[in-house]
């Protein structure tokens, strides 16, 4: 198997962030973060596609990244691109994720290249919660036993 690139996808739900619809700190925060973690940007644009839809994309030596960030949900999702047998696109989306600050969030990191059989493919996907939002949902669980357990 020869690993070309690295793929990362992250779905971003319920975002704490107030700043969703500045576009102009997004891309600052997205240079700096980029710059921090020593990729070369070329090219960096914003496009509103919406009202409540902006698209971001940003082109750099060694890959390119895409933001679609849906304010009226709360919602960004992120393709991070890689073009490396060895890169970590996880460095990128850990400093975006640190910036939105979601509740939940979903990661799937592709290998990509020319794979020798279909099990080669298969991605890591990965979901994690806010320690609130999962206090929030295991109390939710409990109180619904409970209901159960008194309706029988």
């Amino acid at each position: 198997m020869k690993i070309l690139a690295r793929h990362l996808t992250a779905d971003l739900f319920n975002c704490k962030n107030s700043k969703l619809t500045d576009t102009e700190l997004i891309k600052e925060n997205l240079q700096d973060t980029l710059k921090d973690l020593n990729f070369r940007l070329i090219h960096l644009d914003t496009e509103p596609l919406e009202d409540c839809h902006v698209a971001i994309m940003a082109i750099f030596q060694e890959g390119h990244l895409t933001m679609d960030i849906y304010t009226d949900l709360k919602y960004v999702a992120i393709d991070i691109f890689l073009c490396r047998e060895n890169a970590e696109p996880d460095k990128i989306a850990r400093n975006i994720r640190s910036f939105f600050k979601p509740d939940k969030v979903k990661t799937t990191v592709l290998k990509r290249g020319n794979f020798g059989s279909a099990k080669d493919i298969r991605p890591k996907v990965r979901t994690k919660v806010a320690p609130l939002r999962r206090i929030h949902n295991t109390g939710a669980k409990v109180i619904r036993a409970l209901a159960r357990r008194n309706h029988k």
